[in-house]
């Protein structure tokens, strides 16, 4: 089965945590250990959001050290503000064609 690149992005949007790490991260690159201290979990269990949104494209690691930072990768903020404004396009092309039937409809419906 073939997977769209969005399939992944949303299934990370998906997690609260991992929403709450890119909350984070709009604010500016931070490590993994500050990102983790408002969760209560265990550091491995924390790591799996890590990878997840690492392996989506929404974040970015890099290690100087024993510090491990985490960073936010706008190019796939990119594809999903795309798509949403597809959509958007979309469902405000068929409110307006429904807007149009309804008031078509009231107007046949009043007596001349």
């Amino acid at each position: 089965m073939d997977h769209h690149p969005l399939d992944s992005i949303f299934q990370a949007l998906a997690d609260p945590t991992r929403r709450a790490v890119l909350g984070r991260l709009g604010t500016g690159p931070a490590s993994i250990s500050d990102l983790a201290e408002p969760f209560a979990m265990a550091l491995p269990s924390f790591m799996k959001h890590i990878h997840f949104l690492e392996d989506a494209g929404l974040i970015r690691t890099h290690k100087q050290g024993r510090v491990r930072t985490c960073s936010i990768e706008q190019q796939q903020f990119a594809a999903i503000d795309g798509w949403l404004k597809d959509q958007r396009a979309v469902w405000e092309g068929r409110t307006d064609r429904l807007e149009q039937f309804v008031l078509n409809q009231q107007n046949k419906d009043k007596p001349t």
